[in-house]
This record gives C-alpha cells, sequence and structure tokens, in this order.
C-alpha cells in the first residue's frame, strides 16, 4: 500500500500598500522601482516572499506589497521608506492582511465577460434584470 502524503499548503502570506498622495510620476519614483526590483530579487536568494509593484492612478500611486511576514519594522520597509522620503513622497502605510491561500467562492455569479453595456463605468456593474 503506498503511503500517501498530505498536500503542502503555500507560505502564508500578506498583503499592505504605501498610498503616495499626490500621485508620482513613474520617472520621479525610479529609484524606488529599482528598489522594488533589487528586494524582490535579494527575496528569492534568501526564499522568501517579498514583491512590491508599482500601481499608478489619477488620484493616488500605490505600492502593493506582498510577503511571507507581517512585520512591517524590517530593513527593506526602512529602505523603501527612505527612498520615498528621498523622492519627496507622502505617504501612508496600511495594516498588513492575511491572504488566503484557499479558493474563495463567490457569493454572487460574476457577469461574463462581454454582457456589460458598452459604457459602464469601471468599476460598476449595471442593476441585475
Amino acid at each position: 500500500m503506498a503511503h500517501e502524503q498530505s498536500p503542502r499548503w503555500p507560505k502564508p502570506a500578506w498583503a499592505y500598500a504605501y498610498q503616495i498622495v499626490p500621485p508620482q510620476p513613474e520617472g520621479r519614483l525610479r529609484a524606488v522601482k529599482a528598489l522594488l526590483d533589487h528586494e524582490r530579487a535579494q527575496a528569492r536568494l534568501e526564499d522568501r516572499t517579498w514583491e512590491g509593484r508599482l500601481v499608478l492612478e489619477q488620484q493616488v500611486t500605490h505600492i502593493l506589497v506582498v510577503t511571507d511576514n507581517p512585520d512591517q519594522d524590517i530593513d527593506v520597509n526602512r529602505r523603501l521608506e527612505a527612498a520615498l522620503r528621498g523622492a519627496e513622497a507622502r505617504f501612508a502605510l496600511t495594516v498588513p492582511m492575511a491572504v488566503q491561500d484557499e479558493p474563495v467562492t463567490p457569493s454572487v455569479d460574476p457577469t461574463p465577460v462581454g454582457s456589460l453595456p458598452p459604457h459602464t463605468p469601471p468599476g460598476r456593474l449595471p442593476p441585475r434584470e
């Protein structure tokens, strides 16, 4: 009889964000982007999870972080915050939230792609008929 192994769950993950207001142009955050790339590569070498992405919007610039450590008082965050201060960017930091490691079943049926009216504003669904 073959020994059955239980499934191996991935490492726990946490997500948080830096919110930069007023939004900053990508060129002004070049050093921050380079730091994010460096930190991601360093985390891989150390078998850690750490990913930071810039999200540029009209009202705010976000840096979204996904990591295996909910602690925000760590070297990588201090380096990131120093780079933001160097770019003279005002920012706020959200609290870390656990990322689900199991699939979540939606409570309502998702709207099929292509079924929205042509002028539906982003983020808003038309009323159901």
